[in-house]
């Protein structure tokens, strides 16, 4: 790879870093991702709309976040005519590669940002050399923005190739949130495709190291419960209320200790609670946000009917009301071992590769799973891919960074696996 496509790619990443948006509302993002597909030379390019299936989308911001976002989006410099296509929260894209016979394959990047404050330290990279977070509050703590930027340039990679077939580069929205896998999986832009490949940078292997394929992915459901109950003076009648912090309190409790299961690991977190307004005010409202989940699909959907149950029963016991909410949810999935072995044999000739790990696990949850699920229901193969970076700190923490001379080494592998799979499968 040549030194200007090198800096052009890390200038396109670093314009992403500046500008990380949540779940939803990845306006910018989407429109530079779209300016930047603009320029190549693509047989389809769905935005928006036309990239989901926007009544499985979940937990969607309301409009005043979401038209705070488009409108930071616009004063950034998004070009206006794309953010048009992506009013409403619409965001993600699907570019679409045809050259000729042979099958189609597909690539899924992820795009979003997390509620995180990155640091200002002198010895933090983005912060040296500015392009630290302008979205204070926001930062790409989990290096999707070097995941769109591997994206495109495994576009750029297959377009300078003899590459025979389809491809798809999915730019898929909200993963963080585990929102936008499922409506891109079920949006019909995945029902031909025969070969899939998601990526992640880091996991905790270092630059130089690959990972054929990862498995491990936890099923997990987030959900949020809003306890309403009748407020009270807490000194002079108490006895006149109902209390929703109790409720709350005893859902927490009990949601821990939901039994473990025998077929396998299973997890619970009450990771958000609240509620009540002053100390002399019986609370009449309080909330758990949490998640649970499991090894399998099936463990998770166990956690869930018992934490659903836990839930109901902490209202009733407390004469309260409760109203549970599904905010996102991911299944479990495996890498198809043919994949594996293909990354595998490309990945040693394609790059500066140190080291191979045939499999990993990722030991948490990813809704790539639902596009690989999509694929693989209908008879297709999926791997999920590990290029390994040396970061500081760690995922989701306020100084991650990525080592960007593992773009080029990303890029390298993806597009001779999407290659060497079109040459030998039919």
């Amino acid at each position: 790879m040549s030194k200007t496509e090198t800096d052009r790619y890390s200038q396109f990443r670093r314009d992403l870093h500046r500008h990380p948006e949540p779940a939803w509302c990845e306006f910018y993002t989407t429109a530079r991702i779209v300016e930047e597909l603009r320029e190549r030379d693509l047989d389809a390019l769905h935005v928006g709309r036309d990239a989901l299936a926007g009544g499985e989308r979940l937990n969607v911001p309301d409009e005043a976040t979401l038209s705070e976002w488009f409108e930071r989006a616009r004063d950034a410099g998004a070009d206006p005519d794309v953010l048009d296509q992506l009013e409403g929260g619409y965001t993600g894209c699907v570019a679409v590669v045809e050259r000729g016979a042979g099958p189609t394959v597909g690539l899924r990047v992820d795009i979003d940002g997390l509620p995180i404050t990155e640091s200002e330290d002198g010895d933090h990279v983005p912060a040296a050399e500015g392009f630290r977070s302008e979205n204070e509050g926001h930062m790409h703590a989990c290096g999707h923005d070097a995941h769109a930027t591997m994206g495109l340039g495994t576009i750029d990679a297959v377009l300078d190739s003899d590459f025979s077939g389809t491809l798809k580069v999915f730019f898929q929205p909200g993963e963080e949130q585990i929102v936008g896998g499922k409506p891109m999986a079920e949006s019909g832009h995945l029902d031909d495709v025969d070969y899939l490949y998601a990526v992640h940078i880091g996991l905790d292997h270092p630059s130089g190291e690959i990972v054929c394929g990862v498995d491990g992915f936890l099923a997990v459901r987030h959900f949020l419960a809003e306890f309403t109950g009748e407020p009270a003076h807490a000194g002079a009648q108490p006895e006149a209320g109902r209390n929703t912090v109790q409720a709350m309190a005893s859902a927490v409790q009990n949601l821990y200790a939901i039994p473990r299961h025998s077929d396998g690991p299973t997890r619970v977190n009450a990771g958000m609670v609240g509620g009540g307004t002053a100390t002399n005010i019986i609370p009449e409202e309080s909330f758990v946000e949490g998640e649970v989940r499991g090894k399998t699909t099936d463990l998770a959907d166990y956690m869930y009917e018992h934490a659903e149950r836990v839930l109901d029963n902490a209202a009733g016991m407390h004469d309260c009301e409760v109203e549970v909410e599904m905010l996102g949810q991911a299944p479990s999935a495996e890498s198809d071992q043919e994949l594996v072995d293909v990354v595998g044999e490309v990945a040693p000739e394609a790059a500066d590769v140190t080291n191979l790990v045939e499999r990993a696990d990722l030991g948490g949850s990813e809704d790539a799973t639902f596009l690989m699920q999509r694929v693989q229901q209908q008879g297709g193969l999926a791997c999920y891919v590990g290029v390994g970076t040396d970061h500081p700190g760690g995922h989701h923490t306020s100084t991650f960074d990525v080592n960007e001379a593992d773009l080029d080494r990303g890029i390298a592998v993806l597009s001779a696996a999407i290659e060497r799979v079109a040459e030998t499968r039919p």
